[in-house]
């Protein structure tokens, strides 16, 4: 490598040409609309979303080459509103002066708030600048809408690996006395994950690293003491990490416990906090269980209590055998959709009082008035079962809100329920009081 080292080569790897930029075909093909307004002169501004390391900055700086214009970048973790004004100032400068349009490029324009998102808006709407908003959050969210409604918004993917490899071996042409093993070559792809700029800073140092060791070839060893991080891209607040805790539901949901085993181990292994997890274990054991199989709750109630008290790793087994368990236990979703309905139904109710049957009598006054009469004992009942007995409120006939399926417990709830009908029917029919 005779370059100028002190240029970052992951700066001098970027590409200049449209049909230099690696991955995103979707957007970037030829007669893609996005390509097509670059290639014509009639960009809009736009937001690019997506994870880390996939060439956000670098397609911003290849649109601003493409149709010549000026390019002013701004971080929006760096920057306020001093940034801005003077960015709108020189953009105006090169419209007078110049007779030249302005990208100005704003790399995590999630983290501007409210008012400072807002200032852009006169200056795109007059087209004084081209907004191009870089972000690793889904903008439906984090971007306000009066911004949003301005843009375009492409979503950009992670690198495949043959994406991958191809900025591998530019990196590569860089060094071209060093080899590397295939071992250590996948390596470097399972910890790039994706992100392009993670591997070129990578293979960066291990190569300088093996040109001062005078190396001729770089092995498994080599990569794996140079990598700073070895978890996988996981951001623990954001949209991936919503996405996956959807997976992980869903996949137990849909009763498949080895996606859900996939999902419970692929956010472990990214950093999330295993407590979280665990909570989240028993949200579905309650919801999408519910009673066809009550073990399941205490499972996983069980599975949070044991990573409490044992900890990281060996619990991690206790929160796999909660997430297998509930993969296979039988579904339901009654009881927490009869929760919802009774709730639903009681904030659209008015006061109503508790019928003078159902109430207690502590005192000889309440007593007197007739708390608790004629109140049916259910022990004292046949099936310990008080057929055709009121427990509503006396202004509402029964409400039926919990409706059992014919799967796990639930087919012998939902049995019983029957009887228990059949019962009241018979005590109606007869007219026993």
């Amino acid at each position: 490598m005779t370059s100028d080292i002190s240029i970052p080569l992951a700066e001098k790897l970027r590409p200049k040409f449209l049909d230099e930029i690696v991955g995103q075909t979707d957007i970037f093909a030829k007669g893609q609309s996005l390509r097509v307004a670059i290639e014509t002169g009639n960009l809009p501004s736009i937001i690019l979303w997506g994870p880390p390391g996939v060439g956000k900055t670098s397609i911003a700086k290849v649109i601003s080459n493409t149709i010549d214009a000026h390019f002013i970048s701004v971080s929006a973790v760096l920057s306020g509103v001093k940034e801005i004004r003077e960015s709108i100032d020189k953009a105006e400068f090169m419209r007078d002066q110049q007779n030249k349009k302005t990208i100005l490029f704003v790399d995590e324009v999630h983290r501007f708030n409210k008012s400072q998102q807002d200032a852009f808006l006169p200056h795109i709407e007059s087209g004084l600048i081209i907004f191009i908003g870089a972000t690793t959050e889904n903008p439906s969210f984090e971007v306000n809408s009066a911004l949003l409604s301005r843009c375009q918004v492409y979503t950009l993917k992670s690198l495949e690996i043959v994406e991958l490899d191809k900025i591998f071996k530019k990196v590569m042409a860089e060094f071209s006395d060093l080899k590397i093993t295939d071992d250590a070559k996948k390596i470097v792809f399972e910890f790039s994950d994706g992100d392009g700029r993670k591997l070129i800073n990578l293979l960066e140092i291990v190569c300088l690293n093996a040109q001062v060791e005078k190396k001729l070839e770089i092995g498994s060893d080599d990569i794996k003491k140079n990598m700073s991080d070895k978890s996988r891209r996981f951001d623990k607040g954001g949209e991936q990490f919503y996405d996956q805790i959807s997976a992980l539901h869903k996949s137990v949901r849909g009763s498949n416990p080895d996606a859900s085993l996939y999902w419970l181990l692929r956010m472990l292994d990214g950093g999330a906090d295993p407590l979280y997890l665990a909570r989240r274990i028993i949200r579905i054991a309650i919801e999408d269980i519910g009673l066809a199989d009550p073990r399941a709750q205490t499972i996983a109630l069980e599975a949070y209590q044991i990573y409490e008290r044992l900890g990281f790793p060996e619990a991690e087994l206790a929160l796999s055998n909660a997430v297998i368990y509930l993969s296979m236990a039988p579904k339901s979703n009654s009881a927490y959709q009869a929760f919802n309905t009774a709730k639903s139904f009681i904030e659209n109710q008015g006061h109503l009082d508790v019928p003078i049957h159902l109430r207690n009598a502590p005192t000889k006054l309440m007593d007197n008035l007739g708390y608790g009469k004629n109140y049916r004992y259910a022990h004292n009942e046949k099936h310990a079962y008080a057929a055709g007995e009121k427990y509503f409120p006396d202004e509402l006939e029964p409400v039926e809100f919990y409706i059992p399926t014919d799967r796990g417990l639930e087919k012998k709830i939902s049995e019983k329920k029957e009887f228990l009908k059949e019962l009241d029917e018979y005590y109606k029919k007869n007219n026993m009081e």
